[in-house]
């Protein structure tokens, strides 16, 4: 099967990813919500040069959805539709057991006549962690959520010693209330590391983020 991946550029979608390549299914598109303003990914404001990159070590085509947050449903389905011309049957999503999130994306595809599917779905949420770090995915943390996790986490590769760094705090392992977010930039189904430097760290409304560079 054909099919379109929602890619936030973190660990869970491309555990997702990653599932649905073993099992012999062929990606057309890494869809990527872009946000024009801030010039960066919705979420986890990736940049858009190093999406490029590590689309290019995936070997799967980028497919960016400019979108201003206004019209971002109607914008999310208009790319799916894109990607239908392209052959996608299906969205895959890397969401764990969030309802309002398994209805989001099932409204989205339903609306434009495709299937939702979600690798992940009702997966043990620290399994799943151990699963991506067990695999050799180079997962650097990103973003957290202040009076969650301190700013000494971000720019760390997610580990078994970073999670337990992480017990103390009493925060999702997983991440799945946004404690934090990662950029992936290396693993199996990478052809080469995407290489990267860190930058400064930026405090956001919801979230402090450290910059993470594209390599020129």
């Amino acid at each position: 099967m054909k099919f379109v991946v929602s890619f936030s550029s973190g660990k869970d979608c491309m555990l997702s990813l990653h599932r649905m390549v073993q099992e012999g299914h062929e990606p057309v598109a890494l869809l990527v919500t872009y946000n024009p303003k801030d010039k960066a990914s919705w979420f986890h404001g990736t940049d858009p040069v190093l999406l490029a990159d590590i689309a290019e070590s995936l070997n799967i085509p980028l497919m960016l959805c400019e979108t201003e947050g206004d019209n971002y449903n109607e914008d999310f389905e208009n790319k799916l539709r894109e990607c239908m011309a392209l052959g996608a049957e299906a969205c895959v999503y890397g969401d764990i057991d969030i309802d309002e999130h398994l209805q989001w994306n099932s409204d989205r595809t339903d609306h434009v006549g495709m299937k939702a599917i979600m690798p992940l779905w009702h997966g043990d949420r620290l399994s799943l962690v151990h699963e991506v770090i067990g695999l050799g995915y180079k997962c650097i943390i990103k973003c957290v959520r202040p009076g969650m996790l301190p700013d000494s986490f971000l720019g760390k590769t997610l580990s078994e010693e970073v999670l337990k760094e992480m017990e103390p705090y009493g925060v999702d392992p997983c991440g799945e209330y946004g404690e934090y977010h990662t950029v992936v930039v290396d693993g199996p189904l990478f052809s080469h590391p995407v290489p990267y430097t860190l930058g400064d760290i930026l405090f956001l409304e919801y979230s402090h983020a450290i910059e993470i560079n594209p390599v020129k």
